[in-house]
């Protein structure tokens, strides 16, 4: 990765969180927390990926429409970030496949 690679990087990171800071207050809390539990929960492709994004454009379009936060992702946050990451390899994941791949190892 180069020195252009990272500025670009940073610059499509300002330009995300500027899109963030554009939304209503209440859709800014929850993508927060969105955010928060996807970096901890950690699927690979989060970085790079078009998640992130796509939950931006997705509040922008309920936010135009004059919708609640609530009233396009429900009650519980936590789940509707895990049925977005459903079935994309998890950080936690591979790391509990290694684990249990040393521990079968170590057992032979």
């Amino acid at each position: 990765m180069g020195i252009q690679d990272i500025i670009e990087g940073k610059k499509q990171w300002r330009a995300h969180t500027a899109r963030v800071k554009a939304l209503p207050p209440d859709y800014q809390i929850v993508y927060k927390e969105m955010q928060k539990y996807l970096f901890k929960v950690g699927p690979v492709d989060l970085p790079d990926g078009p998640l992130l994004p796509g939950i931006v454009d997705f509040f922008e379009e309920g936010a135009a429409a004059g919708k609640g936060v609530l009233e396009l992702i429900g009650s519980d946050v936590a789940a509707f970030c895990d049925d977005l990451i459903k079935g994309s390899p998890t950080y936690a994941e591979i790391y509990q496949e290694s684990i249990s791949g040393e521990a079968g190892a170590t057992e032979k």
